[in-house]
């Protein structure tokens, strides 16, 4: 099963489309809120070099945002990505 993350706060829409996207493809997800926790966030920056949430990483690598994680599903990268961990 693919390890996925995603980094998310509170309020976000984006963060709550792609938990959706994640669940219609029937894949589970470990939910990580950086607004709770600034040593999380930290950790997000230094990992995806970026500040927004939401930021997905599939099996260690990352997938950027939601509308990245869109890209790679239309793509078919998505689940390259994951069939990677099967």
């Amino acid at each position: 099963m693919a390890k996925i993350e995603l980094y998310t706060s509170a309020n976000c829409a984006y963060c709550v489309a792609a938990k959706n996207l994640l669940k219609n493809k029937g894949l589970d997800y470990q939910e990580i809120r950086v607004d709770l926790d600034a040593a999380r966030r930290e950790e997000m920056r230094a990992r995806a070099q970026r500040r927004s949430v939401p930021q997905i990483f599939v099996n260690d690598r990352h997938v950027g945002g939601f509308e990245d994680l869109v890209a790679a599903e239309r793509s078919g990268e998505l689940t390259k990505l994951i069939g990677s961990s099967a």
